[in-house]
């Protein structure tokens, strides 16, 4: 009863009136979708350094880029309240204070999910091993010599960029909260000659 009340007031507003507020409300919709979208769902990043080279590039003249431009990704918010994050995912996590002091930069992060709650995580000259066993790592081109064991609290992820000798990651400031993790990347947007699954 009150839509049809509505209905005929709006009848009676001049048309280009009735224009205006159509395509106000259609705009302020659509606003409001992709904002709900990115808030909730899917949410773009710019790849700014070397550290996941070359699964995703950053731009030159960046040390260690290997691009023109930077890859821009899609991070998968949903996802992760869907199911957990697994071994081997990019993922786009808030890095602890202490990146901050170690990295001489703090913010988001994109990193390659590598051990796991509870797990025990060993880099031995470049090669990793997680409780024990060899990690197969076919994205890894750049290894470094470091060598080193951390074990990963409950509730706490362990992350490392695929250019290992160019990534301040979990190896400098430790595992990342459960509660740090932002989405899982899915799908890179940009360049046009990149588009696809990274």
């Amino acid at each position: 009863m009150v839509d049809v009340l509505q209905r005929k007031r709006l009848a009676r507003l001049p048309r280009p009136l009735r224009i205006a507020i159509d395509w106000a409300v259609t705009i302020v919709v659509a606003i409001a979708a992709v904002l709900a979208l990115k808030a909730y769902v899917v949410a773009p990043y710019r790849i700014p350094s070397s550290s996941m080279e070359p699964a995703l590039h950053c731009a030159r003249p960046g040390e260690g880029c290997l691009a023109h431009f930077s890859d821009r990704v899609l991070a998968c918010r949903i996802c992760l309240d869907l199911s957990g994050p697994s071994r081997g995912d990019i993922v786009v996590f808030k890095a602890p204070p202490k990146a901050a002091r170690e990295c001489s930069e703090g913010g988001t992060y994109v990193k390659r999910l590598i051990g796991l709650p509870g797990e025990t995580v060993r880099e031995r000259s470049g090669h990793v091993f997680v409780d024990g066993r060899p990690l197969k790592e076919p994205y890894v081109e750049f290894r470094d010599t470091e060598s080193g064991t951390w074990h990963v609290p409950k509730g706490e992820y362990f992350f490392m960029g695929d250019n290992r000798a160019a990534s301040c990651d979990s190896r400098r400031w430790g595992s990342v909260p459960r509660g740090n993790l932002i989405g899982t990347v899915f799908f890179r947007y940009w360049p046009p000659n990149r588009i696809g699954i990274p």
